[in-house]
């Protein structure tokens, strides 16, 4: 979150494979304007629904719950200011992402989470262990 937080005030935000939805709550919290989550698991739907009625998230939170790439394909460019992905590892879905924002970047700013071993040309890249993320600005 370090990495956008000069980003977040007053931004749209995508967070895709939202899981419980960490990292958009998060950035609310930060002052983004509104965020869309992303999650096809019921499971995780059902956390995330939760927890957007938690944290009274209201009308700044809007919900789908389908496949992010599907989701992410539909979008027209620069849609979002910040959008966060952090698919599952080892299905190639970080790499798929990364080429769908280059054919339409729908976000201003984008960040990928993945594992080590994974290079995602015309990214930043910051490494946290076995984790990086790879950071794409749109030009």
């Amino acid at each position: 979150m370090s990495i956008v937080h000069e980003d977040l005030p007053g931004a749209r935000v995508l967070d895709l494979f939202a899981g419980s939805g960490a990292l958009g709550f998060e950035a609310l919290s930060r002052g983004a304007a509104s965020a869309d989550f992303v999650e096809t698991s019921t499971r995780s739907f059902a956390a995330l629904v939760e927890n957007a009625r938690a944290l009274d998230a209201g009308d700044r939170a809007v919900l789908h719950r389908m496949d992010a790439l599907k989701f992410a394909g539909k979008l027209a460019p620069l849609e979002f200011d910040v959008a966060f992905v952090d698919p599952p590892y080892r299905l190639g879905l970080a790499e798929r992402m990364a080429d769908l924002w280059r054919q339409t970047p729908f976000a201003r700013v984008m960040g990928i989470e993945h594992e080590r071993g994974i290079d995602l040309p015309g990214a930043e890249r910051r490494e946290y262990g076995d984790t990086v993320v790879s950071l794409f600005r749109a030009p």
